[in-house]
C-alpha cells in the first residue's frame, strides 16, 4: 500500500499547467495499545492500566494546492517527544515523497493514555512508543490516500462557560513550599480552592472555541479540526477524554451515515486552564457537568460556530518550520548534591513522593543540558492560518500570537511536534508553583516562552508572506474622553508584557513596570474602553509601576485610575498603597500617598496621606469591595489636596501642606519607599498637569463605569 504514494505524491507535484486544485483527505488510525497493563502519563507518580474505557486514536488531515502538500495529525496523547515524531515524521516523509518539515503531529493532552514520553514519575512505556511509532507513520500516509477537490471555511465561538484559570495568585501570607523546602510558591493550580488565601487569576483566559471546517467540493463534510484551549476533563482507564468525546459526537452529528468524515480536536494553549470557573465557586465538582455532557455542549457549540460559514477554495497553501535549541534550568550544585542523595536512598524503585520525583527530574535535567524543539506556521489561503508550539502554553502566550497573526484567522496548537512541557512567561516564573518547578514537565530556560511566540509569529509571516499585525481592541468612548482632557501621561495597561507601559497620550511619557506584574488580565467596562473588544489591565502581585513625568514640578496635578482590589478579609498588614509620589525607596515625608486598609474586620476603605500626616476619610463613604472596579481621582490644587472614589468627592485638605521641592515620580501599585504594596489590578492610569475640576472627574467615572 504504501509503496503506491511516492507516485501519488508525484502526481500532485506534477500536475498540468492549468490552475492547480485545492484538495483535502482525511483518516483515523487506532492508536489503542495492544498490550496491556501499560503506563499512563497524567500524574505525579507512576500508574497503569489494563482496561479500556474509549480508543485512542490519530486523526489526521493532508492539503494540497497542487504545489505544496502538508499534513497534520492529532493524536491522543499527554505528550510526544520530538525524538519519537522526527523518526516517524522522517520514515512517513521518505515514503509519501513530501517533506518533514511539512507535518505537524500535535497530543490533544488527555491524562488517560499510554505513556510514550518520560515525565514526572512515569516513564515511557517501551512497547508502546515502538508501537505507536508505527501508528503514527500510518497516520501520516493514510489521508494522502483519497485526497478530493476540497473546500474550507473558519468559524469560532465564544465558550467561555466551558474554560477558566486555574492558576492563582497567593497572598504573600498564604505562600506555600516548593518540592525543595523553599518557601517560593506564590502562585499555583488550583490555589483559590480558599478564596482567603489568594488575590486574583495569573492571568487571561482565551476562551474562542475555534473551527477549520473542510468540505468536498460538493459540499459533503470532509473533515472538522476544532481548537480549544482547556487543559483535560480528567478520566480514568485509559481514554481519550473528552477530545475524543467530541470528535466523535461531531462525526455523529455531520456523518450519520458514516461515509469517513473525520472531525478533531486539537490543544489549545492551556497550561494555566482548566474546566472550574473559580471566580464563580472556589468548590469543585458539585454543580459540575460529567464528561459525557461537558462533551456535548462543546459539540453544540462548534456546530453553532460553523453554522452559516462561508467556504473558498485556496489558490495556494505554505508551511514554515523552524528548530532552535534552548537550555534547560539545571540545578545548581547544592541542588543536585540534594537530588543525589535522595534518589541514593530511593535506589532501584520508582519515586513514590513529590520530593523524590523532583530530586529524580533534578539528576535527569542536568544529564541534558538542553533540548531542540521544533515551530511551526501554517497558511491555508490568504485568511486561515495555524501555529505551533512544543509546549503546555499558557494562554496569554496563545493571545499573543494570535493578536500578531498576519492573518485574520488564526488557530494555534500547543504541545505539537514534541513535548517540552510547561512555558510559562518569564514574569510568571518569579511566583514561582508546580508550572515553573524545574523538571521536563517544566525545565525549559525563563526566556523560552518570548522565543517561542517569537519563533511562531516568524513562522506565520514567512508561510503567509505578510508582517505581523497588533489585534488588540481599538479605543473606547471612555479612552477618548480621557484623551480629550489632554492628560500629560496615560497608560493604559494592555501590554503583553513588561518592562515598558506604553503612554496613549501624544507626550510619549511611558512607564516601567517591575518584574512581579502580570499582564493582560480583564480590566474595567469592555464596552467603555475596548471598542469590539476585552479592555485588559495588569496585576500587581509585589512590584509596582513607576514614572517620571518631567516638568511636572507644580503643585497642580491629578491622577484618575481604576483598580481593582484582590486581597482577601483580614490578611492585610497595615496599607496597601495604590498610588505613591515621591522619590524611590525616599520617605512618604514627601508627596502624597493614597492606599486601602483594613481599618475594622472586613472593611476596607481609602486613606490620603500627605507630607507625613495622614488624613483620615469618612468610612462609610470610602469603602473598597473586594474583586470590584473602582475609580479614583487624587487631585491637588495648590495646598489642597482632594480624593474622590466613584465620582464622589470624599475628602479636601486645604491646608495639606506640600513640599517646595516637589517629587515628579509617580508609583503605582505601591508605595515610594517600596513597602505596603498593592495586591490586584491597576488600569487606565492617567496623570494631568492641572487639577481637575469635580465636573471632569465625574466625567470620567461615568465614562468608565
Amino acid at each position: 500500500m504504501c509503496r503506491t504514494l511516492p507516485f501519488i505524491a508525484a502526481l500532485l507535484l506534477a500536475a498540468p499547467m492549468a490552475r492547480a486544485e485545492f484538495t483535502a483527505g482525511a483518516a483515523i488510525t487506532d492508536v489503542t495499545p495492544k498490550q496491556l497493563p501499560v503506563l499512563i502519563n497524567g500524574g505525579m507518580t507512576s500508574r497503569s492500566s489494563d482496561k479500556v474505557k474509549t480508543p485512542v486514536n490519530a486523526r489526521s488531515l493532508a492539503f494540497s494546492d497542487g504545489k505544496e502538500t502538508l499534513v497534520i495529525v492529532v493524536v491522543d496523547s499527554c505528550m510526544l517527544p520530538r525524538d519519537l515524531l522526527d523518526n516517524a515524521k522522517a520514515i512517513a516523509a521518505e515514503k509519501a515523497g513530501i517533506s518533514r518539515e511539512r507535518i505537524l503531529i500535535s497530543a490533544t493532552h488527555t491524562h488517560t493514555a499510554p505513556s510514550s514520553m518520560g515525565c514526572l514519575g512515569t516513564d515511557t512505556d517501551p512497547a508502546y512508543a515502538i508501537f505507536l511509532t508505527k501508528k503514527l507513520v500510518e497516520a501520516v500516509l493514510a489521508p494522502l490516500q483519497d485526497m478530493k477537490p476540497a473546500q474550507i471555511g473558519w468559524g469560532e465561538i465564544d465558550a467561555a462557560d466551558y474554560t477558566a484559570l486555574r492558576r492563582w495568585v497567593l497572598h504573600p501570607k498564604h505562600m506555600r513550599e516548593d518540592p525543595f523546602g523553599n518557601l517560593t510558591v506564590r502562585a499555583n493550580m488550583h490555589a483559590a480552592a480558599n478564596w482567603d488565601h489568594v488575590t486574583g487569576p495569573s492571568g487571561p483566559e482565551d476562551p474562542i472555541l475555534s473551527v477549520i471546517s473542510v468540505q468536498t467540493a460538493e459540499g459533503r463534510p470532509l473533515a472538522f479540526l476544532a481548537n480549544f484551549s482547556m487543559h483535560y476533563y480528567g478520566d480514568r482507564d485509559i481514554s481519550a477524554d473528552y477530545f475524543g468525546l467530541f470528535s466523535n459526537g461531531i462525526q455523529e452529528k455531520l456523518d450519520p451515515d458514516k461515509t469517513g468524515f473525520v472531525a478533531m480536536m486539537s490543544h489549545g494553549c492551556s497550561g494555566d486552564i482548566w474546566r472550574h470557573d473559580y471566580e464563580k465557586s472556589p468548590k469543585r465538582g458539585d454543580a459540575e457537568s460529567t464528561l459525557e455532557q461537558y462533551s456535548t455542549d462543546m459539540v453544540d457549540l462548534a456546530l453553532k460556530a460553523v453554522e452559516g460559514i462561508s467556504y473558498e477554495r485556496p489558490e495556494s497553501i505554505a508551511m514554515a518550520e523552524t528548530r532552535m535549541t534552548l537550555n534547560y534550568r539545571v540545578p545548581d550544585k547544592q541542588r543536585l548534591e540534594w537530588a543525589k542523595r535522595v534518589m541514593a536512598e530511593v535506589g532501584d524503585r520508582l519515586p513514590k513522593d513529590q520530593p523524590e520525583v523532583y530530586a529524580r527530574e533534578q539528576i535527569l535535567l542536568d544529564e541534558k543540558k538542553q533540548t531542540e524543539v521544533v515551530v511551526q506556521g501554517i497558511r491555508l489561503g490568504d485568511k486561515i492560518a495555524i501555529a505551533t508550539t512544543p509546549n503546555e502554553t499558557y494562554a496569554l502566550t496563545g493571545l499573543k500570537i494570535k493578536a500578531a497573526s498576519p492573518l485574520p484567522h488564526t488557530m494555534v496548537i500547543e504541545l505539537a511536534n514534541g513535548g517540552d512541557g510547561y512555558i510559562p512567561p518569564p514574569e510568571q516564573h518569579l511566583l514561582g508553583g508546580y508550572n515553573t518547578w524545574p523538571a521536563r514537565s517544566a525545565g525549559l530556560e525563563v526566556q523560552a516562552e518570548p522565543k517561542i511566540t517569537e519563533a511562531a509569529v516568524q513562522m506565520l509571516e514567512k508561510a503567509s508572506g505578510k508582517p505581523r499585525t497588533d489585534r488588540r481592541a481599538e479605543a473606547g468612548p471612555a479612552v477618548l474622553k480621557t484623551l480629550e482632557l489632554k492628560p500629560k501621561a496615560y497608560w493604559r495597561l494592555d501590554e503583553f508584557a513588561g518592562p515598558r507601559a506604553v503612554d496613549s497620550s501624544p507626550n510619549g511619557i511611558d512607564a516601567i513596570y517591575e518584574p512581579r506584574v502580570l499582564f493582560y488580565l480583564p480590566g474595567p467596562n469592555d464596552e467603555a474602553f475596548a471598542k469590539g473588544g476585552i479592555n485588559r489591565s495588569a496585576h500587581f502581585a509585589g512590584d509596582r509601576l513607576s514614572a517620571r513625568i518631567p516638568g511636572l514640578t507644580g503643585r497642580n496635578y491629578t491622577v484618575s485610575l481604576w483598580f481593582w482590589s484582590g486581597s482577601a478579609n483580614g490578611v492585610m498588614d497595615g496599607t496597601e498603597w495604590i498610588v505613591s509620589r515621591g522619590t524611590n525607596h525616599g520617605s512618604r515625608d514627601l508627596g502624597d500617598h493614597v492606599g486601602i486598609r483594613e481599618e475594622h474586620p472586613g472593611v476596607r476603605s481609602l486613606i490620603f496621606e500627605t507630607s507625613g500626616a495622614l488624613h483620615p476619610i469618612p468610612l462609610e463613604s470610602a469603602k473598597i469591595e473586594r474583586w470590584k472596579w473602582h475609580h479614583l481621582a487624587i487631585a491637588r490644587e495648590g495646598m489642597a489636596g482632594h480624593v474622590f472614589l466613584d465620582g464622589i468627592h470624599l475628602v479636601a485638605m486645604q491646608k495639606s501642606g506640600f513640599p517646595d521641592a516637589n517629587p515628579d515620580t509617580f508609583f503605582f501599585g505601591g508605595s515610594c519607599t517600596g513597602e505596603g504594596n498593592f495586591e490586584g489590578r491597576l488600569d487606565e492610569i492617567a496623570v494631568f498637569d492641572r487639577a481637575l475640576s469635580k465636573e471632569e472627574i465625574a466625567q470620567l467615572y461615568q465614562a468608565g463605569k
